[in-house]
């Protein structure tokens, strides 16, 4: 057997898990606490979010407004404050970072499931329902995002990706801003590299050892290399052989390939951890938070915006200024709130004031409800609603993108061996949670085997498929769905992710003028969508020719040696046509990286709603800054492009202020 043929290679584990930069947890470095679900961390009755008392707030001007602590507005409200500004950030959701399903990599699913980190959004797909698709509610498709400090920093699988250079150089071209060159934008990946800490996950030998993992990784790097992706030669006879070979190009770096210009092939995902465990926005904020004294931020958690507060009138020029916001004090106030109580007691409304600027980052389902609950919208669509008309600016809430995804799932005969002693508990009964506090084992990873960068067709210019397999079920979200995923151990999952998808028109629109109500968000998919862009067939097209190319990986994997036996089982053996395949993908795709409904445009472009140093039109003192602003959705992965727009945002605001970033030193 492989496992046999890999014993003497024990030793080659540890150097490999070395090699990886997978060191165990340093005895330096600060311990989160660990929170159950009453909020109560390691015993001691402490409260988890030192962040919800008013104190002064309301009394105070400040330079700047944040709203929003996600990947849009934590580093921007971080690094203004760290310029000496004094800013207060604002966050509908709790401080529970401390959580255990915060904290584990390996949990992120159960993440998006736990209250207090997460808000339930729930769209719909299609024009007037959502066609069949299994994963279906009353209430539509399942979209989760956090609902807590770090936003959905806070729950997503921390796979950070650059986007591709035509992404930026796209944007530059767009607006006639040069500053959004790939060449002057990779600066903005550095600055997110001094204070956000990317690792690749631990390569340990539960996973060297592992039969299934192993045959899969040799097919895939098999089929990869026929396709004619960089990567080794490997033997379908002998995985053993190819194991040096394939994991030195696991070792290769995605966002120094993607940056060069060129990133076909196999890799593994880089991801936001630290010490193998989750780390995002809220480290960021919280370090510079406790620094008072020198970086005036304040936090303000449980604070839920309802409306940007301009001057009595427009000045000279007709623009309306903003001057502060308006929030509602008070926890699980807002629909998406897993604990939303309806019935609660009319919160009291605050109101605060900005000297300088508001910045939303609320993120790019609750910015364009904010802007239009503001009087910042289509005409007539807060008019029917019955908010006053500030400045009428169709596009928001439209253009509203995300990928297509899709999971093909096969049945294996046995466990994953590498999984077969965890049982997601993340206790201390869980033998695997025991590994993770050592800092090693498969809870440092986020259940990622591979992943697989490239063309969907070869006459394509630049890859638009990210492909990757996972241990478990995985079809899409619908409540419950974590719990699914880890019901047993011999799943695999291949998710087919389409990038740079052409499909634009998705909508954001009011459901009433009710701020703690969720908005009505319709993606319209493939021929529900702007269909004279040909989007409705290129994108379909891709998915598809994605689905042929894991199924080929799995014939594959059937002839490795040892490799236990498996069975397609979603969509399943049925689905033999590329006619069926597209009649599956059409009804099942769903998608993760909502984004664009608030876009940065031209001057002559209708319905652009920021320009390009992310102001709002027809405005003073209020900028967008989160996913909101792409006139197309970036890359493969959504959060990194976004932590880079909030650095630009850093320097775009200092500019008009006449500063320089100040050198800062950032905790390692």
């Amino acid at each position: 057997m492989l496992t046999s043929t890999l014993r003497p290679l024990a030793l080659v584990a540890s150097l490999m898990a070395t090699a990886m930069g997978c060191d165990a947890a340093s005895s330096e470095e600060e311990t989160l606490p660990v929170c159950d679900d009453e909020g109560k961390c390691d015993g001691t009755g402490t409260a988890t979010d030192p962040f919800k008392g008013l104190g002064d707030i309301e009394t105070r001007e400040w330079d700047f407004i944040v709203v929003g602590s996600g990947a849009g507005g934590g580093p921007i409200a971080a690094n203004l404050a760290r310029q000496g500004h004094s800013v207060l950030l604002l966050e509908a959701g709790k401080e529970t970072g401390g959580k255990t399903e915060y904290q584990v990599p390996v949990l992120h699913p159960t993440a998006t499931e736990t209250p207090d980190l997460a808000f339930w959004y729930f769209v719909d797909h299609f024009t007037g329902g959502n066609r069949g698709d299994s994963k279906a509610t009353p209430e539509g498709i399942l979209y989760p995002r956090g609902g807590t400090l770090g936003g959905s920093t806070a729950v997503n699988a921390m796979i950070t990706v650059a986007p591709k250079n035509s992404d930026w150089n796209n944007i530059a071209t767009l607006t006639g801003d040069a500053t959004w060159s790939a060449t002057n934008m990779k600066q903005y990946f550095d600055r997110v590299s001094k204070w956000l800490s990317v690792e690749r996950p631990q390569i340990g030998a539960e996973v060297l050892f592992d039969d299934s993992i192993m045959a899969i990784l040799t097919a895939t790097f098999k089929e990869a290399a026929d396709r004619g992706l960089a990567g080794p030669s490997v033997r379908l006879d002998n995985p053993a052989a190819n194991l040096f070979v394939m994991f030195g190009f696991l070792t290769r770096d995605i966002n120094e390939a993607l940056m060069a210009g060129f990133a076909e092939g196999v890799y593994q995902f880089p991801l936001a951890t630290k010490n193998h465990k989750r780390n995002g926005t809220r480290e960021y904020l919280i370090q510079t938070a406790r620094d008072a004294r020198r970086f005036p931020l304040r936090i303000k958690t449980q604070a839920l915006v309802t409306k940007v507060v301009f001057a009595d009138a427009p000045d000279a020029m007709g623009k309306w200024r903003a001057t502060g916001v308006e929030f509602l004090d008070g926890a699980n106030l807002y629909a998406a709130d897993l604990n939303a109580d309806n019935a609660a007691a009319a919160p009291r409304t605050i109101r605060v004031k900005a000297k300088r600027e508001v910045i939303l980052a609320a993120g790019v389902f609750n910015t364009p409800q904010l802007l239009m609950l503001s009087g910042i919208g289509e005409k007539a669509q807060l008019q029917q609603h019955g908010i006053p008309v500030k400045v009428d600016v169709p596009g928001v809430g439209k253009n509203l993108q995300d990928r297509y995804e899709v999971g093909v799932v096969t049945e294996l005969d046995d466990d994953f061996s590498s999984v077969r002693r965890c049982t997601f508990a993340a206790d201390q009964t869980d033998p695997c949670f025991r590994d993770w506090q050592d800092g090693k084992g498969v809870y440092t990873s986020n259940g990622g085997v591979a992943s697989i960068l490239m063309k969907s067709d070869p006459s394509k210019t630049e890859a638009d498929l990210h492909i990757f397999a996972l241990p478990g079920v995985f079809k899409g979200y619908y409540p419950g769905y974590s719990t699914d995923a880890n019901a047993d151990k011999h799943h695999l999952t291949w998710v087919i992710l389409k990038g740079h998808t052409e499909n634009k028109g998705g909508t954001v629109k009011l459901k009433s003028a009710d701020p703690r109500a969720r908005p009505a968000i319709n993606f319209h998919y493939f021929d529900d969508g702007d269909v004279d862009q040909g989007q409705d067939t290129n994108d379909l097209t891709a998915v598809v020719n994605g689905v042929e190319f894991v199924r080929k990986i799995a014939a594959r994997t059937d002839e490795v040696d040892h490799f236990t036996r498996h069975t397609e089982v979603w969509p399943g053996p049925a689905t033999n046509t590329r006619a069926k395949v597209a009649d599956w993908v059409k009804k099942e795709a769903w998608g993760h990286h909502a984004s664009c409904s608030a876009k940065i445009g031209a001057t002559t472009d209708p319905d652009a709603v920021l320009d390009s140093k992310f102001r709002v039109r027809g405005t003073t003192g209020l900028r967008v800054v989160d996913a909101s602003v792409f006139p197309s959705i970036p890359g493969t992965f959504i959060v990194l492009p976004i932590y880079m727009i909030s650095e630009k945002a850093t320097d775009t605001i200092l500019e008009s202020l006449g500063e320089t970033r100040k050198n800062q030193k950032f905790p390692q």
